[in-house]
């Protein structure tokens, strides 16, 4: 008897176990995964826009080892280096990849995905509330997860169904929006609500400047200052109860992020504004070292100058960075940070699409610019040890590249 495989289908199962296994917070874990599944699907060609966009990653990596070589560093923070720096190419390839001519509708392969790290999500933030005895922010985050860009994505495509075709019915429709809504809600994450927002707007089209988006873009500027006013003058507490505590994240938001002075000795203050203490001292670091240029290389570490709980851990040295940017610079300097911010705004180029379903991954696109824009300061863009919108990313390159060829 002849066993037939159906490619797409796999496919499809090692892309849930790629996207759902980061969730685990075990970095060797999801770097051995993503790996295996890369050296799975090795494709023969890859399309030209994609080759550069993920060439501007991979040079970033050849500078951060070529600048390594000038220092000496313990051999296990330059391994460690060198596959946190991958992350964003291994996510990129691995989508790329494991999108196929074969799937019959692309855009319910990527939701199955997000529906699945949803449902996973769900069951640890109901554990945490109900078994583990959850009862602020904080704690519920402990639990279920700090955010999930891909979720957010998944989300906003079930929310433009009729612009991805679908396909769906109208009951799985809402089945799967309802589970999408919860999920992403309890991750109570500010940067997964201003993604939200940003993807919206982006498929809406608005982001390509004409009179409506000025005028949409300016209303919705305008609504956040006055929301953000409103919030900052209720004046929540710190660790207060109920939605109190997530009010205050808000209200701590800009100075968290933009902070440039900061007093150490009052542990109120620094907590608040740790984001921030992160990108001084690297600042502070590599002037003193005269290293701004081309930064401190694979197995570098910035000085915190005390020792800070971050995660379970206790350290003073720290590898990785909130802040994707000041990561990057870290690594590579300025020459370096110039390379990723040419990433970013790669997806702002003018492009006239032929067709609606090209022109929908464009707008992806470019709401993923903006986006990023954001992510990188707060949470590391692609560098994000769990993220996984590279994933998607890297998929859309191929699904782009699929349909330019059938137009041809």
């Amino acid at each position: 008897m002849r066993i037939t495989i159906n490619k797409a289908f796999l496919n499809q199962i090692l892309f849930i176990i790629c996207v759902v296994v980061p969730f685990f917070n075990i970095y060797e874990l999801s770097f051995t995964v993503w790996m295996f599944a890369i050296a799975l699907t090795l494709k023969k060609n890859y399309s030209l826009e994609f080759i550069k966009y993920f060439s501007l990653f991979f040079v970033i990596l050849l500078l951060a080892i070529f600048v390594g070589f000038y220092y000496e560093y313990r051999l296990y923070f330059v391994i460690r280096d060198i596959t946190y720096i991958l992350k964003p190419i291994t996510g990129l390839l691995l989508g790329y990849q494991l999108f196929s001519k074969h799937i019959k509708n692309p855009f319910q392969f990527i939701v199955y995905a997000g529906v699945s790290t949803a449902i996973y999500h769900l069951i640890l933030v109901n554990y945490g509330i109900f078994i583990g005895g959850a009862k602020n922010v904080r704690e519920i985050r402990e639990y279920g997860g700090y955010f999930n860009d891909f979720e957010v994505y998944t989300l906003v495509i079930l929310l433009f169904k009729n612009q991805f075709n679908l396909g769906f019915s109208r009951k799985k429709n809402s089945i799967f929006l309802i589970i999408l809504a919860v999920s992403s809600f309890f991750y109570l994450a500010r940067t997964n609500f201003i993604q939200f927002i940003i993807l919206v707007i982006a498929l809406k089209g608005i982001f390509v400047l004409n009179r409506r988006a000025i005028i949409v873009i300016g209303t919705t500027l305008i609504l956040v200052v006055v929301g953000y006013a409103a919030i900052y003058y209720y004046n929540p507490i710190r660790n207060g109860k109920g939605v109190d505590e997530f009010l205050y994240k808000i209200k701590m938001a800009p100075a968290e992020a933009f902070s440039t002075k900061i007093n150490r000795d009052d542990w109120k203050q620094f907590n608040d504004n740790y984001r921030s203490y992160e990108n001084i001292r690297t600042v502070q670091q590599l002037s003193y070292n005269e290293s701004l240029i081309f930064g401190e290389g694979i197995g570098s570490q910035v000085d915190l100058k005390q020792k800070v709980f971050l995660g379970d851990m206790q350290l003073r040295f720290i590898s990785i960075l909130h802040n994707g940017y000041m990561t990057v610079l870290l690594k590579s300097g300025l020459l370096g940070l110039g390379i990723y911010l040419l990433s970013i705004f790669f997806f702002f180029r003018k492009n006239n699409e032929p067709t609606e379903a090209l022109k929908n991954i464009h707008y992806l696109f470019i709401g993923t610019g903006v986006f990023l824009i954001v992510s990188n300061w707060v949470f590391m863009g692609f560098y994000n040890l769990i993220d996984t919108k590279s994933l998607l990313i890297g998929f859309l390159f191929a699904y782009k590249n699929d349909l330019k060829k059938q137009l041809k």
